[in-house]
């Protein structure tokens, strides 16, 4: 038996999320295979659509089915913010204790949500999808491949598929993100700082039947770039001095070595000091390192405020009792 919130409402048990571009011939037959999923189950879901600005007939057809189902939310961008904005959207506004993503293009397969709830309800507080056999360009599918490697190479969360929209989240995982760029890939980066237990299962990925793919190469510079910037958060939010300062002594040092070499070879060789370009290098270490070590210090004070003025805190809950 479902029991009412406070509110009278029946509370939803999942949330599915769906960002959208352009993609009026996929979305009516999404939402009938999403609701063929769901029928005779006993499980209260809704969908969140997320018009990111769409320049064809999507809104229309969103509001057309929104008319008809009151679990179809939707939600429209005036302009293209991206796709990350629209997730980010979806998470303000869902209510489920479950988040699923999905693209909307219909290559993923809505038969493979019970599976992923399946591997919730087991423990795990993250499930991501793997496209292990993938319809989509060969050269696209090689460079996934190797984005795939690195990004699990740098972050030690061993992923097959990062690029894969399809997962499942914790209420309690998604509602403590913030997200920029391109930064919804890495969500199970940020699942995995809150201690998250995190699986991965393979599913179904289908030819693109309407619209155009929005991946192109300039997608490839701006997923690096986030990778740096997942690093550093990873390694050093809390504590950027770390890093800044750490670098810091380093040019120290090296600007040591140099000055080591500049008297070696002022005795040992006659080389002149002031003739040997080391002299300018070792300057220029110290100015760096100097720089740098200030740097730290006043990130060190701007993530303070962060903290503070946001009322932010260190640390994540996931459960309190006989509180």
């Amino acid at each position: 038996m479902i029991e009412c919130n406070r509110e009278g409402k029946v509370p939803y048990n999942i949330s599915i999320i769906i960002p959208i571009f352009n993609e009026e011939g996929s979305i009516q037959t999404l939402y009938e295979e999403i609701r063929d999923v769901f029928t005779d189950s006993g499980i209260n879901y809704e969908i969140i659509a997320v018009d990111d600005g769409s320049r064809d007939r999507t809104a229309d057809v969103l509001k057309g089915i929104a008319e008809k189902d009151h679990r179809m939310k939707l939600i429209i961008f005036p302009h293209n913010y991206g796709q990350t904005a629209a997730l980010m959207a979806g998470i303000d506004y869902c209510e489920g204790e479950v988040v699923i993503f999905m693209d909307a293009d219909l290559q993923n397969n809505p038969k493979d949500i019970p599976r992923f709830i399946q591997k919730i309800n087991e423990g795990y507080d993250v499930v991501c999808g793997w496209r292990r056999n993938r319809m989509d360009p060969v050269i696209r599918s090689m460079f996934s491949v190797i984005a795939n490697k690195i990004i699990s190479r740098v972050s030690t969360v061993m992923l097959h598929d990062y690029g894969c929209t399809l997962k499942a989240y914790r209420r309690f995982i998604v509602k403590e993100l913030e997200l920029y760029g391109e930064m919804h890939r890495f969500i199970p980066i940020y699942a995995n700082w809150l201690g998250a237990r995190i699986a991965e299962i393979i599913v179904d990925h289908r030819p693109r039947l309407h619209g155009q793919s929005k991946y192109n190469m300039w997608r490839i510079v701006k997923v690096i770039l986030d990778l740096i910037t997942i690093k550093f958060m990873g390694s050093f939010k809390t504590k950027p001095i770390y890093f800044f300062g750490g670098s810091g002594i380093l040019c120290f040092f090296l600007s040591f070595l140099c000055l080591i070499y500049l008297v070696y070879s002022k005795f040992s060789l006659g080389i002149s000091m002031i003739q040997s370009p080391v002299l300018l290098l070792s300057a220029m270490l110290v100015i760096v390192g100097v720089q740098l070590i200030l740097m730290g210090v006043i990130a060190e004070m701007l993530i303070r405020t962060h903290f503070e003025v946001l009322k932010k805190k260190t640390y994540v809950i996931k459960e309190k009792i006989n509180f």
